[in-house]
């Protein structure tokens, strides 16, 4: 296995390479050889489309949250019988 240097990266490269390793919970090192590989060809890239803008909701609401959100939606229940003639 070789060990290489890569010299010249710029400020923003280096950012959204250190971005992407803390979202996938990797180092950039495996950032780095994961992107080099699919590049050159020698490693699929996966086609999974993941949804992330909402997941972190999941599962965590308790009780006291469900109640809130009920008060707070109850108005859409209504039906406004003017409109409805």
């Amino acid at each position: 296995m070789s060990v290489m240097t890569i010299r010249g990266i710029d400020d923003t490269t280096a950012k959204v390479l250190k971005q992407k390793a803390k979202k996938e919970g990797v180092s950039v090192n495996a950032v780095l050889l994961k992107t080099l590989r699919e590049s050159l060809g020698l490693e699929k890239k996966r086609r999974t489309i993941i949804y992330d803008d909402l997941d972190y909701l999941a599962g965590t609401w308790n009780e006291k949250d469900f109640i809130e959100f009920q008060k707070q939606i109850a108005g859409f229940e209504t039906v406004d019988k003017k409109m409805w003639k």
